[in-house]
This record gives structure tokens, C-alpha cells and sequence, in this order.
């Protein structure tokens, strides 16, 4: 064996003992950085916890609108039905929503301020 080569696998054991003392001085506190920001990435990331806990709320809402308009959809199907079915729901509106009338009765207006209640109470 050479003095060189002996002088080449000095230098590497040297570069390998300072790699593993470096390690063992500052591995744990890199593995402790790395641990924290991984953790910071699953509780703040894009796709982290409270990422995934506001668009479960979104989820929510939206169910609850659909849920909302799914019941307003099936009362109006419903009012379309009665008003193709039901000749008195139809002439109730055209009374009162459109102001018509039969042939030869008369419609008299009150003014808002002089009607009565719907439904006056008699005291005794």
C-alpha cells in the first residue's frame, strides 16, 4: 500500500467522521424541525385539518340549501298541481291576486286604512 492511497483513505475516514459527528451533534435537532413542520403543514397546509374542517362546513351549508330547495321545489310542484286541479284555488287568485270578477257582479276597493280585521274579535 502507497502513501497515497493510505493518505486518501485518511482523508475519507476523516470526511466520514465529521459527517457522523455533525449528525450526532445536530441530527435531533433536525429531526425536530423536520417533525415540527410537518406537523405545521398538516394542521395549516393547503389540504391540512383546518383546510378539510372548513370545507366539511361548506359541505354542511350546502347540503342544508339543497335539502331547503328540494322542499321549495316539491311545495311549488305542489301549487302547480292544485292550480291545475282545483277551479276554486284558480278563481280564489284571479279574485284577489288579479282583481277580476264574474260576469256582472261589481268589485268595490276599500282603501287599507278603513278595512276591517280578517278576523274581528267579539267582546261581550
Amino acid at each position: 500500500m502507497g502513501i497515497g492511497k493510505l493518505k486518501k483513505k485518511i482523508e475519507k475516514v476523516s470526511t466520514e467522521e465529521q459527517i457522523w459527528s455533525l449528525m450526532r451533534q445536530y441530527g435531533r435537532g433536525l429531526l425536530g424541525l423536520l417533525v415540527l413542520v410537518m406537523i405545521v403543514h398538516d394542521v395549516f397546509g393547503t389540504h391540512g385539518f383546518l383546510a378539510m374542517r372548513r370545507t366539511q362546513n361548506e359541505i354542511r351549508k350546502v347540503n342544508a340549501d339543497l335539502d331547503a330547495l328540494r322542499k321549495e321545489n316539491a311545495a311549488l310542484a305542489q301549487e302547480v298541481k292544485d292550480l291545475n286541479s282545483d277551479p276554486r284555488l284558480i278563481e280564489k287568485i284571479a279574485r284577489d291576486d288579479l282583481g277580476l270578477a264574474r260576469p256582472g257582479e261589481i268589485i268595490i276597493r276599500i282603501p287599507q286604512g278603513q278595512q276591517l280585521e280578517q278576523n274581528p274579535v267579539v267582546k261581550r
